[in-house]
């Protein structure tokens, strides 16, 4: 069994945000598989699955952003999961929009719902679908904002539809994840 987990924050004011990118993969991948409804189990969404014969479990902590860790560990324990089979999709400022990046065993590089969950697994060698939010244009130093503020920004029509694309390619980087292994989907999507 895999745990997939969209780290965001609950409630329609951030629906749309950068940091909420997590969260609409998942919602993507459960319309594309077929999987039970959403139910809430230990302050998270859940749906249960199967994705190219894989058990899957989708989940959407509950918790906002920065306490995303309480949940996965709760989840993590309770289906007796191994470090490996928790796959996390969330935002990632230090990679463009469109992008998408496979990695494990990094540090969180301030991200703050990866270093909660880092801290409550007490490992960081589980799975990270890093989903590009930078934005394309480069911004003079004067229009720059603070990181913090810029996640919670949503995103432009322009923006939008690169995002439709990019969930698209992550939602396939999954499958094919699920199918041929991490490594196979490093060297293929990482390119």
């Amino acid at each position: 069994m895999f745990l997939i987990v969209g780290i965001g924050n609950p409630g329609k004011k951030y629906e749309s945000t950068r940091h909420n990118v997590g969260f609409r993969i998942l919602d993507e991948i459960a319309a594309n598989f077929s999987s039970a409804s959403w139910r809430t189990i230990f302050n998270t969404k859940i749906s249960k699955g199967e994705i190219r014969d894989k058990k899957v479990i989708l989940a959407k902590p509950q918790t906002f952003m920065n306490e995303s860790g309480r949940a996965v560990k709760k989840l993590a324990t309770s289906y007796k999961l191994e470090i490996t089979r928790i796959w996390v999709i969330h935002d990632d400022i230090d990679i463009l929009l469109g992008k998408i990046k496979i990695s494990v065993g990094k540090s969180s590089a301030g991200h703050k719902g990866i270093q909660s969950i880092i801290n409550e697994l007490q490992t960081k060698n589980f799975i990270r679908f890093r989903i590009g939010i930078k934005p394309q244009k480069t911004e003079s130093k004067e229009q720059r904002i603070e990181t913090e503020k810029f996640v919670l920004k949503k995103f432009t029509k322009e923006e939008t539809k690169i995002l439709k694309d990019v969930i698209k390619k992550t939602v396939g980087a999954i499958e094919f994840a699920l199918k041929n292994g991490i490594e196979k989907t490093m060297t293929k999507y990482n390119a």
